[in-house]
Order: structure tokens, then sequence, then C-alpha cells
């Protein structure tokens, strides 16, 4: 079997793993990028901003149960983050409101990665695509490489390295692991993300004894049209559904099951939970004219969701009145009575000022604007919050909480960081792709200065 030994080995060449091997390889260490896919950026490629919540008491009030220091090494390094994606002479835009709450950046994500491969070749890094790591190789407790296998020719490779990052994007694209640690129904949402994320790094990561975060920690994702499976990437964010947090959910007993307005994020969490993980999304034409068919963030491009929904065969009904919402048609398993009923008692509190329950507490103005514009919903997810847990330098954590030696995470392999909410991925792996280079980059320091000591003696 060939071997190799580099500073670090990146297994995963999405959004943390790019970062880090371009950290890397400008810090001056050697390294190689192994990446499973026929080209890299991973989910990456399907994103356009990178944004957080702005303070340590916004990402507190909105993330509560995640680990503390991955919270506040997150807001903390993210400025410099920024400054770093500057840095490649990639451009980035001034900063924004992202969602109720979050500030961030848009910028070109495709050059990102293109500018972060290039960056890892002109410093010497070697890439290897289609190329997969079957297991990390362990030495006296010290985590000292992987072998790869090359899919294409079956060629075996051992790499040993000072220092090994697990960033293969999260499993998501395997629904056993979804079903195990996300939730029972987990497997049968629509991916929402690239397909070679299936859990390679939560593997081989477990497999010599890091700790994984909790089962019930939830996911990412947005509520999508039932029925439409996805054609093309532009459908992850054309299809879904950003404007819940505007509009009202009812689950198929006709109820209205959570405060749309925290986020279409945590609404897709709380829809998968509900009886048959499906439901009816209703906004009136108030709603449909400042929401559906505007754009989510600044900059971005409207889709009339609406339209493409029913386009693309999905189930969706325009009521010209209220009272037209009675006649839903009976196969979709819905008391169209019921949910008329529900609407208009939303608004009759609303406009006495009267808290609905659930509460809403944000968009509390009445839908009393027809005609009223009806699409059943699902979840979809882009990545699962359960993980490797690591600490605030990326080293990922056995059982007894103390590092695992030569071992590192990044990005959406890792889990601790988020629970059952959600303040960017985009940001999470840049940062954390950062540290990892870092920390492998003290790894090798210390190294080197132990060998020349030694050396000495």
């Amino acid at each position: 079997m060939h071997a190799e030994e580099v500073d670090l080995l990146i297994i995963g060449a999405g959004m943390a793993g790019l970062t880090a091997g371009a950290r890397a390889v400008r810090n001056g260490l050697s390294v190689t990028v192994v990446e499973i896919g026929e080209d890299v950026g991973g989910s990456a490629l399907f994103a356009g901003y990178a944004w957080t919540a702005p303070s340590h008491d916004v990402m507190d009030q909105q993330n509560p149960y995640g680990d503390t220091a991955l919270k506040r090494a997150l807001v903390d390094r993210f400025p410099e983050g920024v400054s770093w994606i500057r840095s490649l002479g990639v451009d980035i835009k001034d900063a924004q409101r992202v969602l109720s709450f979050g500030r961030g950046h848009q910028f070109d994500t495709h050059q990102y990665v293109a500018t972060c491969r290039q960056a890892i070749r002109r410093g010497g890094g070697t890439l290897l695509l289609e190329t997969s790591a079957e297991r990390l190789v362990v030495e006296d407790g010290v985590v000292t490489g992987a072998e790869l296998l090359r899919l294409a020719d079956g060629t075996r490779t051992q790499v040993r390295a000072g220092s090994t990052l697990v960033a293969t994007g999260g499993f998501q694209g395997d629904t056993e692991l979804r079903a195990t640690h996300v939730h029972p129904r987990a497997g049968g949402m629509e991916l929402r993300s690239n397909p070679f994320s299936r859990g390679g790094g939560y593997r081989l990561a477990t497999s010599v004894g890091a700790a994984t975060g909790h089962d019930d920690a939830g996911f990412y994702g947005h509520l999508i049209p039932s029925g439409i499976p996805f054609a093309d990437p532009a459908d992850f964010v054309d299809l879904s559904l950003y404007y819940s947090e505007h509009a009202l959910l009812f689950n198929v007993a006709n109820e209205r099951f959570v405060d749309e307005t925290l986020g279409d994020h945590l609404t897709a969490m709380a829809l998968l939970e509900q009886p048959e993980g499906r439901g009816l999304l209703i906004a009136d034409a108030r709603v449909f004219r400042d929401w559906v068919v505007g754009s989510y963030v600044e900059g971005a491009v409207a889709v009339d969701k609406f339209a493409l929904a029913g386009k693309r065969g999905g189930r969706v009904g325009l009521a010209e009145d209220l009272d037209e919402l009675a006649y839903l048609p009976e196969e979709w398993g819905y008391r169209g009575d019921a949910v008329r009923d529900a609407v208009k008692l939303f608004n009759e509190h609303a406009a006495a000022g009267l808290e609905p329950a659930p509460g809403r507490k944000l968009d509390r103005l009445p839908l009393d604007e027809p005609p009223y514009y009806v699409i059943e919903a699902v979840p979809a997810i882009t990545f699962p919050f359960h993980g490797v847990r690591v600490d605030d330098r990326a080293r990922v954590l056995r059982g007894d909480g103390e590092p695992l030696p030569g071992l590192l995470a990044a990005g959406s392999d890792t889990g601790g960081l988020w629970h059952r909410a959600y303040a960017g991925g985009i940001a999470s792996a840049l940062v954390f792709g950062l540290t990892a280079a870092d920390t492998a980059t003290a790894t090798a320091t210390a190294t080197a200065t132990a060998t020349a000591s030694h050396a000495t003696d």
C-alpha cells in the first residue's frame, strides 16, 4: 500500500474542508484533501450568505441549549471569517439583516470554493477526488491518518498526518442515520442538500471513540410543497416556503401547533413531529404580495412559490374568500370547515389584540385580505444537528470530554452547536474550518519544535 505523510489530512471538500485547506497551506502546512464526490464544494455551492447572530445575547436567546463555548467561538470569530473571505479576493457584500435577528454577508460561494481549491493547489496541497476514507489509523490512542480508497480504480493509499480533519458535511444523505438520530420519520424527507454527505465523517469519528451530541437536537431545513421531488439544486431555494413565518400552518387535525413567526426552519422541525408530518400553509393577499413573491433576504431573486408549486403538481388551492376554504378537496385529508373556522378565530383574536394559541411573537396581523393561497407543505432536510462533539478548537472529544488526539472536525459533521435552533451553517463551517487549520498548525509547530529539540539532545 502506497503511503504519504502530511501535516493535515482533510476528509471532505465542502465549505469547512476547503476553508481549512486554504488556511493551512497559507500557514505553511502540507495538506491532502480527500473528496468522495466528482468535484469540490458540497452543499456550499447552493448557499449565498454567511450569517449568524450578531452578539452573545442574541445567540443565547435564539439558541439557548447549544454548547456555550462553541456559540461564543462562532460569534467572536465570525468577523475574522468575513475578513478571511475578503483576503482571498472574493467579493463579499456589506452586512445586512438575515431572518429577524441575524446579520450576515452575501458572497459568491462558487467563487469562494474555486479560490480555495486554487489556493490549496498553489500552496503545494494535494486534492483527491472520487476518493473515500475507509478508516482512520490509530496508534497508541492517537489518530495518525487514514486509509484511502480511490473509487475509480480501487487504488489504496495510507496517508499519515499530524492532524486529521473530518468535514464530510453531515449524514443527511443517509436515511437510516436520519431515522435513528433525527426522527423516525426523518428518513422520508426530501434531501435539500448534496447527495454525498452520507455520514462518512460521522462513522469514521465514532469508530475510534468520538462522542456525539443529543439525538433530539433537530435539523436544519425548510418547508417545501408536498409531492414535489427536487429536480435541480436551484429547487432548494425556489421551492422553500420561507414565507411561512407570516402565514398560518395547520396539521392534519386542522389545528395550528407552532408559532410560525419564529422561523420557517423551526416550523419545519415542528411539522416533522406532527401526525403524518404534513400540513396546510395558508397565506392571504397581504402575505402573498409582501412575502410569497418577495425576496427572503435582500438581494435574493424573488420566485412566485405558489405558482411554481402549482405548475409542478403540488397540492395548491386558491380561495376567493374565507368561506371557500371550507371546500378543500376531501382527498387531502383535512376538514375545510374546521380550517376556515380556525382562520376566522385567529383573525378575530388578532384584530382585537388578543394572543392566539399558539402565540405569535412577530407578525401578529390578521390574515383578512382575500384571496387565500393554500399549499400543502412538508419538511425537507439540509443537515442534522446531531453529530460529533468538538471543543472550541475543533478538536474531537471522547466520551470523557477529553480531546481525541490527532482528530479534528468542522462543519455539519459536528454536533453540540445547534439544539433545535439555528443561526448559520456556512458561518459555522467557515469559522471552525479556520479554527481547525489553526489547531493543526499549532500541532505541527509543536511537533517540529519537539523534533528539533530531540535532535540537539
